[in-house]
């Protein structure tokens, strides 16, 4: 019962942190480009991967946290299928190049963060050298 609570709770705070990022945003996106949804995106990512690691190694964040932060927080925070739409509302529109270089940076762009994410990750869980 304690996981759904934690899950309500970190989507709460993911879903507003999500229009703050859009909102704050509006005035930076060129040429109809959905920036919100892209930083909010990598971002998202970017969280994804080092929370994993941070969670898994032991003395560093209470595997409790998995529903609060990864479940509730980032699966609030980060907008997929926002993303999906406002691509296909790119490409019908006519504004095919916008939507495939949208398409293109976002996946690139995500997939970097997630494996970046994990490398700090690991080097906060290793220590100095």
């Amino acid at each position: 019962m304690l996981s759904y609570l934690a899950i309500a709770l970190g989507s709460a705070a993911g879903g507003a942190l999500r229009s703050l990022v859009g909102f704050w945003l509006v005035g930076y996106t060129p040429a109809g480009f959905p920036v919100g949804t892209w930083v909010v995106n990598v971002s998202g990512s970017l969280l994804l991967g080092m929370l994993i690691p941070l969670l898994e190694a032991p003395g560093w964040l209470p595997p409790e946290l998995f529903w609060l932060l990864v479940v509730g927080l980032c699966g609030s925070y980060t907008t997929v299928s926002t993303f999906s739409l406002q691509s296909v509302v790119l490409a019908n529109g006519g504004r095919r190049l916008t939507a495939a270089v949208y398409i293109t940076t976002t996946v690139f762009a995500c997939l970097t963060a997630v494996a970046v994410g994990y490398a700090v990750a690991g080097l906060w869980i290793s220590g100095p050298t």
